[in-house]
Formats: C-alpha cells, sequence, structure tokens
C-alpha cells in the first residue's frame, strides 16, 4: 500500500498535469498560433507531461493528442485561423 507521502506526490503530479494540459488547450484555443506553432505547443506539452509520467507515453497518445488535434483540425480546417 502506497504511503501518505507516496500518495501526495502522485496528487500534485495529477494537478500539475491538468494544469499543463488546460494551459494548453487554453493557448490552442485563445492564441492566434500558426498550425507549426500549434503543432510544436504540443509536442513540448507532451515532453513536460512525459517528465511528470515517464512510462506514460502511449497513454498521452491516447487521451491527451485526440483533444489537442481536435482544437488544432477546428481553427484550420474550418478557417477558425489564417495561419500555417
Amino acid at each position: 500500500m502506497p504511503s501518505e507521502k507516496e500518495i501526495n506526490e502522485e496528487n500534485l503530479k495529477m494537478k500539475r498535469l491538468r494544469f499543463i494540459v488546460d494551459l494548453t488547450m487554453n493557448i490552442l484555443y485563445q492564441q492566434n498560433l500558426t498550425m507549426k506553432e500549434s503543432l510544436e505547443l504540443i509536442i513540448a506539452t507532451k515532453k513536460s507531461v512525459l517528465k511528470l509520467f515517464p512510462d506514460k507515453s502511449e497513454t498521452f497518445d491516447l487521451i491527451y493528442l485526440p483533444r489537442f488535434y481536435r482544437v488544432v483540425k477546428e481553427k484550420f480546417l474550418t478557417g477558425g485561423n489564417d495561419g500555417y
């Protein structure tokens, strides 16, 4: 059974994860980024998340990449942004 310290550390990592993902989503939605900048932001976000959870690359790809790509698709394929 995990110790209280381990549980607290895991909770802190989860809070950081949520913050990173929420911040990325907000930037993707609100900033006038080019497609390249958007994709670079997603790559940087994945690197940051993997520093917290090094063995969770596949989980990131399954859960967060589709969310990020949906925003990028909405902005660039529906004319929400003219930058490329």
